[in-house]
């Protein structure tokens, strides 16, 4: 049978070394396009932007991202190319500096679309080094690998408290260092990987010692990937109403200042990457399958609670919120990379563009639907969709998949 591309061979032992450094670069990366989201209520008052304006933006460089992933991907599960990873966070660099000069609407849309470029190039990849560097690991090691993320992510309230609100929009330009550093680590991240082996993938599934063909069919499979992208939806949909409106909601229905509700944010952000770094070695240990659907079903109650709650409490609701939310999203990746051997670069690719794209859609969307209604209504609205999360006991079981 034909060879149709090449996979990676994981090693039999954890790199940690290797598994910080992306982990880093993740929290730089994500940091830096963390400003867009912190510099809304900003762009907001000073270019007199709608809320459908504001969504769009979120929407321009996720979906840029979104598109992008699943072609980096893919063209790197053929032919590996190591030293894309330090370029990507160039065209971030170019996104960060037009972003701290934009005079205007349009200029903030080219900017965003950079940073999403880059952002399309860094996150499969870096994701492919994460498996590589797992060896027997894998939860632990993507886990490693998006906690960075996250955290990078909780800091852009923080900024806009300390940062923004009392310096403005030009004091985005600060991030060019996180850039430059995130280059740096990325060289050398790089010229790790470089020096991976690969060997052939193939087309075929696997067989067993008879002859006889072994894992899951292949209408299975496709199932399993359909159940996942749904579960993808509702917590980055989720997500996305409380990364980009929750900060208004607490400013229109409670009064609070702009640095107090995005102290509220930094919470949510925060709580979110402790439950990302716990996800994966709980998954590791009690099966990723019943992480994930504890993970998304588990955090219904606290979000369909959560608009009917005093200031105190939703701020308790929203924490717990992100906290069991977020310890899904690195599972759903290595269980798909388990469903799809061979297809890491894919595989990471589709569901880091879906998580982007998903996320900046439903900013676009949820923002003029807020614009039409109220930013209330929006909240009630996505309560709900943690409630997907009963679809992922419909998927298979972990032993099923490694077959």
């Amino acid at each position: 049978m034909a060879n149709t591309g090449v996979k990676a061979v994981p090693l039999t032992s954890t790199v940690f070394p290797i598994l910080f450094a992306i982990s880093i670069v993740h929290l730089l990366n994500d940091t830096m396009q963390s400003t867009i989201s912190a510099l809304f209520p900003i762009l907001k008052e000073t270019l007199q932007l709608s809320y459908s304006q504001i969504g769009l933006i979120a929407f321009a460089m996720n979906i840029t991202a979104s598109f992008l992933q699943p072609v980096v991907g893919l063209y790197a599960d053929v032919k590996p190319r190591p030293y894309i990873l330090p370029l990507g966070v160039c065209f971030t660099l170019v996104g960060i500096v037009s972003l701290a000069l934009a005079p205007s609407f349009a200029i903030i849309l080219l900017s965003v679309i950079a940073m999403g470029v880059g952002s399309a190039i860094f996150h499969p990849e870096s994701s492919r080094v994460a498996y590589l560097a797992a060896g027997g690991q894998r939860g632990l090691a993507q886990s490693i690998f998006q906690v960075g993320g996250n955290i990078g992510s909780s800091l852009g309230p923080i900024m806009t408290a300390l940062i923004f609100a009392s310096y403005g929009q030009f004091s985005v330009i600060w991030f060019t260092f996180a850039a430059i550093a995130g280059i740096v680590i990325q060289y050398f991240v790089a010229g790790w990987y470089s020096r991976q082996p690969v060997m052939p993938r193939s087309a075929g599934r696997a067989k067993s010692a008879d002859g006889q063909t072994v894992g899951l069919s292949r209408n299975k499979v496709t199932a399993a990937v359909v159940i996942l992208v749904f579960l993808v939806f509702s917590k980055h949909v989720y997500m996305s109403s409380i990364t980009s409106f929750y900060s208004f909601y607490l400013i229109e229905d409670y009064g609070v200042t702009v640095e107090h509700a995005q102290l509220f944010l930094f919470a949510f952000l925060a709580a979110s990457a402790a439950g990302t770094f716990f996800g994966g070695p709980l998954a590791d240990r009690y099966g990723r399958r019943n992480i994930i659907w504890l993970s998304i079903l588990g955090t219904a109650p606290f979000s369909i609670l959560l608009p009917f709650a005093n200031l105190f409490w939703s701020g308790v609701l929203v924490v717990c919120a992100g906290f069991v939310l977020s310890s899904a999203f690195s599972i759903i990746v290595v269980y798909a990379q388990e469903l799809l051997p061979g297809k890491v670069g894919l595989v990471s690719g589709l569901f880091f563009g879906l998580a982007f794209g998903l996320g900046g859609l439903g900013s676009a969307v949820l923002g003029s639907i807020a614009d039409a209604t109220s930013i209330a209504f929006i909240m009630k609205m996505c309560a709900f969709l943690p409630l997907l999360g009963i679809l992922a006991v419909l998927l298979p079981k972990d032993d099923e998949v490694r077959a």
